[in-house]
């Protein structure tokens, strides 16, 4: 065996030696550190704060700092350094997976065309083959990573609202509404938050015409600095069933016919005529979608509503029903009816190009939020329930009183990136808002979170870009 340069084969095994030496040294420290905290903690001071009024305004619990940072990280090896791992220099406290969608983009530009692994590529347009004729050689492993890529980069389409056209904004409060709530998006007068709105049609697959008679889907994510809070609203006020046990045959009957798959984007069949002339609660929402309102004219004029009952919750814990409405500040208009037939034949794409085009020529849509709040008290002696979302609650007995207003003013992107994969649900709520016992609400917090598990591939949906937090997650 030659000798190595710079030494003996043992002076290089005592280095190896004191290394692992020195390793089992840090390792033993480790283990001591993790002890001295354990012990440092022996019992959950902090308990009866997770219980009652205490649990509503939690604060710093108990803590105990180590010794060393190295005592809770997850290997001693964390300091080795390379371009991969980087300098293992974390920032204590920091998650960098949540942020502004910068971390994200990317310029191209002057760049070496890449694998998807990041190997330089002269040619990704003619496959490897034996020969001038062929066969086309299996081991063209560029060739095999850009079809399978393209095989499976499609996900499935939403059941419901599946035509959407999307925007980034944000949401700037009028005044403090502490007196109602505590939820840090409404704390101060002028605090703008980021928002990120989806608009759709509900009963048409994705490439279906935008000007079709059916509700429209107004859905906004507010990236609040205390997690995120989705109002997964439409554009009429109420809804075709009171219980979320209907939801499925509803959405059943509204689809095209089972055998021919006509009509499509629209209800004007029999399976859908039969399920609302046996369901007489559809009668209301049946009235608002045949209206004027089953076809409007802009997406930057339709107004929103959360539909549902919700509640506000105040930092003593107290709580009021509050209801939500978006008005746009350009007013509210629609189609005739032989105008949107004209326009779905002559450019289906007709609300998604008046959304982006108002947005890149400087028109922003604005919307202002307003809310209906009262009591509890006064709901019980109401003849109408506020928790059915088949009825409204009247403006004459209950004012709408404006909160704030909301702009759009970027467009995105990709569009697949964020108007397709971001995922909207009912239960995502922040401290300050709480849910109703809303029999079609309680439904939809399961529904809409289970949904995703299907069409975005799992249960981390949330760490895609556009549903990922500016909130700092740590869990």
């Amino acid at each position: 065996m030659p000798m190595p340069e710079g030494g003996s084969t043992l002076g290089h095994s005592a280095t190896l030696a004191g290394g692992a030496a020195s390793q089992l040294a840090q390792l033993a420290a480790k283990l001591d550190g993790q002890d001295a905290l354990a012990q440092a903690l022996p019992v959950n001071a902090d308990k009866a704060s997770e219980y009652g009024d205490a649990a509503r305004d939690p604060q710093e619990g108990q803590h105990a700092a180590p010794s060393d940072p190295a005592v809770t990280g997850s290997t001693l090896t964390e300091t080795a350094r390379s371009d991969k791992v980087g300098a293992g220099d974390a920032a204590i406290g920091t998650n960098p997976n949540n942020g502004p969608l910068d971390r994200y983009r990317a310029d191209s530009g002057g760049r070496a065309l890449s694998t998807n692994q990041g190997v330089p590529v002269a040619d990704n347009q003619h496959s490897l083959k034996a020969g001038l004729r062929g066969p086309t050689l299996l081991e063209d492993f560029i060739l095999r990573e850009k079809i399978s890529h393209f095989d499976h980069e499609r996900i499935p389409e939403r059941v419901v609202h599946a035509r959407g056209s999307g925007a980034h904004g944000y949401f700037e409060c009028y005044e403090a509404l502490g007196d109602l709530t505590r939820a840090s998006i409404f704390a101060e007068a002028g605090k703008r938050t980021p928002v990120f709105v989806r608009f759709s049609t509900v009963a048409g697959e994705r490439g279906s015409a935008d000007t079709v008679r059916d509700v429209r889907g107004f859905a906004v994510k507010f990236y609040t600095d205390e997690g995120n809070w989705d109002l997964v609203g439409n554009n009429i006020p109420v809804f075709f069933i009171q219980d979320a046990m209907k939801f499925p045959d509803m959405v059943h009957a509204a689809k095209p016919e089972p055998h021919h798959q006509m009509p499509q984007a629209s209800t004007a069949h029999d399976t859908f005529w039969d399920f609302v002339s046996l369901t007489p609660e559809s009668t209301h929402m049946l009235m608002w979608v045949m209206s004027d309102r089953g076809i409007p004219r802009s997406y930057r004029t339709m107004q929103g509503f959360g539909v549902h009952t919700f509640r506000f919750v105040d930092a003593a814990g107290s709580s009021r029903f509050v209801k939500f409405h978006w008005n746009p500040v350009a007013g509210t208009h629609s189609l005739v009816w032989d105008e949107a037939v004209k326009l779905a034949g002559m450019d289906a794409d007709y609300h998604r190009r008046d959304l982006w085009e108002a947005i890149e020529s400087g028109h922003y849509p604005e919307y202002e939020l307003g809310v209906q709040v009262f009591s509890e008290e006064d709901a019980e002696l109401w003849s109408f329930d506020v928790l059915d979302a088949t009825k409204i609650v009247p403006e004459e007995l209950v004012p709408v009183r404006p909160i704030g207003r909301m702009v759009l003013d970027r467009n995105p992107d990709n569009f697949f990136a964020e108007t397709e994969q971001v995922a909207f649900c009912t239960s995502h709520i922040v401290p300050g808002l709480d849910f109703s016992n809303d029999p079609l609400l309680q439904g939809r917090n399961f529904s809409y979170q289970d949904t995703q598990l299907t069409r975005l591939g799992g249960p981390n949906f949330h760490e895609i870009p556009i549903n990922a937090s500016v909130a700092q997650v740590h869990n």
